[in-house]
């Protein structure tokens, strides 16, 4: 008989408890009032890979919180390890209404390289929002700690907390330019200049560019690399790299790459960086409109073979290890 009440307490009390955390949320002015809001997921699947690399890719997260109107609410930030987590929840607290979200990674670090032009604050609107590039204003570089960016309408109604998901973008890139000599004569970087032009280094509310000057990317990386078997001189190939980081590439802009002789400036390379960066998108993505596939891939790689006088063969160029011929395409 003991052992049957043990049994049928064992089933009740969990039931009880239930209860008793739902009757205390029962509207009373006696009574607490009951937690309402959001548990807010973040995703990073904006990539070709089309899958969450969030965990791994944002190491801090700032959400701007407006009202329907566009009013200014409130400002949460997470810096932890707890983002590593693919079950991290942001829990905000929020009355009942209709609310805007706005999220950044990247704004929050130590070594952050984006910042709002004016922190938003109490009687800020969200179309005031501006996120701008740190720096000098005239050249960059360096490696930008990366940017990311998401939005998300939500709806707060009745009682506990409704699970939301806000997906992000990418807003940085990496691209490293590799060159070559057809006859296996090796290259020192030092022998070039490798810049990359664009007007990208401030945004709008909604991620857009806003026009803020011409800014030069300079490499944040630069040297030889040399690949083959060792002691082999005709097997070994040393080439020039160099690595630079931007801010968003778009199709509404114009950016440039260039390379020069660093000994008279004497032009090597100098192409439209959009047009031949969209020389990857496989017909498999046919579909894919082209800012999808400009803001998707960040990480580009671009190799150039030049001849015995370092002038580019404009025949054939290597991207993302995907061989283009250029024969009949006119991109200048």
């Amino acid at each position: 008989m003991k052992e049957y009440i043990t049994i049928a307490t064992r089933k009740i009390l969990p039931i009880a408890l239930l209860l008793c955390t739902l009757a205390s949320c029962i509207k009373d002015d006696e009574l607490e009032p009951c937690p309402k809001g959001v548990s807010l997921r973040f995703v990073y699947d904006y990539n070709m890979e089309y899958a969450n690399a969030f965990p791994s890719k944002v190491d801090c997260v700032t959400l701007y919180i407006y009202d329907a109107d566009g009013n200014y609410v409130a400002t949460r930030t997470e810096t932890g390890d707890v983002l590593q987590d693919e079950n991290y929840r942001m829990q905000i607290d929020l009355e009942e209404g209709t609310y805007q979200f706005v999220a950044y990674g990247g704004l929050a670090c130590g070594e952050h390289s984006f910042a709002p032009t004016a922190e938003p604050g109490q009687g800020s609107v969200r179309s005031d929002l501006r996120i701008a590039m740190q720096g000098n204003g005239e050249t960059s570089n360096v490696k930008l700690h990366d940017l990311f960016y998401g939005s998300l309408d939500v709806t707060v109604e009745g009682d506990f907390y409704k699970e939301h998901t806000l997906y992000m973008m990418k807003n940085t890139n990496n691209v490293r330019i590799i060159l070559q000599q057809l006859n296996n004569q090796p290259l020192a970087s030092e022998d070039f200049d490798f810049r990359i032009t664009d007007d990208n280094t401030l945004f709008d509310y909604d991620n857009s560019l806003i026009p803020n000057g011409t800014l030069t990317y300079a490499p944040w990386s630069q040297g030889e690399e040399t690949v083959g078997e060792s002691g082999g001189e005709d097997t070994q190939v040393t080439v020039a790299y160099a690595e630079l980081s931007t801010s968003r590439l778009m199709t509404g802009n114009h950016p440039r790459l260039l390379i020069t002789a660093s000994e008279d400036g004497r032009e090597i390379v100098n192409i439209p960086l959009n047009d031949y960066l969209l020389l990857l998108k496989s017909d498999l993505y046919a579909d894919m409109p082209d800012q999808e596939f400009l803001d998707r891939e960040s990480e580009w790689s671009l190799i150039f073979f030049l001849d015995d006088n370092n002038v580019w063969l404009q025949t054939v160029i290597v991207i993302n290890d995907w061989v283009v011929r250029l024969n009949n395409i006119p991109l200048s």
